[in-house]
């Protein structure tokens, strides 16, 4: 019913019941992690009036479980910023049924599957607010690839061009050279734009 991507890794959809209602997932070398993708596959819509709460546990001998928020039919996907989370305990929502799904060196992803107006009630961790940082980074890039390649559309060569003294070229090699140049920077601190 659900699944969860890392950026750089296959998906995980093996998700272990462990009560009725929570599921929990192992995910190796959570240090490295910056942002979880928690989905629902589709497959199967939550009941009416439902949602799943998605928790987030460090590695250590006993779960110690942190919010980060939900998922729904409405809202069936939702990242989140992992990277920043204290490795303290907020709360034990899954008890210790759990221990037995984590491993050595293993941080643990749950979803608790709760009514939708007290999952509205319960606030996050600090630092775990859903991230729009792949929305602002995917709308910007198609924006540039759209200005290129309009920009491109007017191109012509230098045999084809009528002298015109009121009108300024540039040349597509620098329209090009600063798109790579933006592209670089936005792939390398997508908030480059900011300092």
């Amino acid at each position: 019913m659900f699944g969860c991507v890392v950026s750089g890794r296959l998906i995980q959809t093996d998700f272990q019941q462990v009560t009725e209602t929570q599921f929990v997932l192992s995910l190796a070398e959570p240090d490295k992690v910056h942002h979880i993708v928690v989905f629902l596959l589709g497959t199967v819509p939550f009941p009416e009036g439902v949602g799943g709460g998605v928790y987030f546990s460090w590695p250590g001998p006993q779960p110690s479980w942190q919010l980060l928020g939900h998922i729904s039919n409405s809202k069936p996907s939702a990242i989140f910023k992992i990277s920043q989370l204290h490795k303290t305990a907020e709360s034990n929502p899954f008890g210790n049924d759990v221990s037995m799904a984590a491993q050595e060196g293993m941080a643990l992803i749950g979803i608790s599957v709760e009514p939708l107006n007290s999952l509205a009630q319960q606030t996050p961790a600090m630092g775990t607010t859903p991230s729009v940082l792949n929305t602002r980074v995917e709308f910007t890039m198609k924006m540039l690839e759209s200005f290129v390649n309009y920009a491109s559309s007017f191109g012509l060569q230098q045999s084809q061009m009528t002298p015109n003294p009121q009108e300024t070229y540039v040349p597509m090699s620098a329209v090009q050279k600063w798109f790579e140049n933006f592209r670089r920077k936005m792939t390398n601190d997508p908030d480059f734009w900011k300092k």
